[in-house]
């Protein structure tokens, strides 16, 4: 196996804390939707890893449409990321990803997700430890 890159991130005083990188390029406070009053100061943990898996996945699924000799044109990915309590008395993540691929067949735009699930290094790491569903979309994300 050979690293591509390494990238660093040092959290102070956890999920209601701040998140940086060395390089400067990461420097948050994070909100947390279980701690009242600081529930908006921030993103939380859960929000910057939707984020950051949506783009992984686009990625993945951009590469594998073009392995199927499909191009896709205007895609989205949405990821909808949630803090779960196991029945351990402990936690999980739950990962809903939503795919628009215009101009492709829901049927085939499945196909390609299910492939790019295959090959993406965040849905590997959480294979069996989170519960995950793909969704093919029928229109665009609204943003705010």
């Amino acid at each position: 196996m050979k690293t591509l890159f390494t990238s660093e991130a040092i959290s102070k005083d956890g999920r209601s804390g701040t998140l940086q990188s060395p390089d400067g390029l990461l420097d948050v406070a994070l909100g947390n939707p279980l701690e009242a009053g600081i529930e908006k100061r921030g993103p939380n943990p859960e929000l910057l890893f939707a984020g950051a898996y949506s783009a992984c996945y686009h990625g993945s699924l951009v590469n594998a449409a073009r392995r199927m000799g499909i191009t896709i044109d205007g895609s989205t990915v949405r990821a909808l990321v949630s803090l779960v309590e196991d029945d351990h008395d402990g936690y999980a993540l739950a990962v809903e990803m939503h795919a628009l691929l215009p101009g492709v067949e829901p049927d085939l735009a499945m196909r390609i997700m299910e492939a790019a699930n295959q090959t993406c290094p965040y849905s590997k790491a959480l294979r069996g430890e989170a519960t995950f569903t793909l969704v093919v979309d029928s229109k665009p994300p609204q943003l705010a």
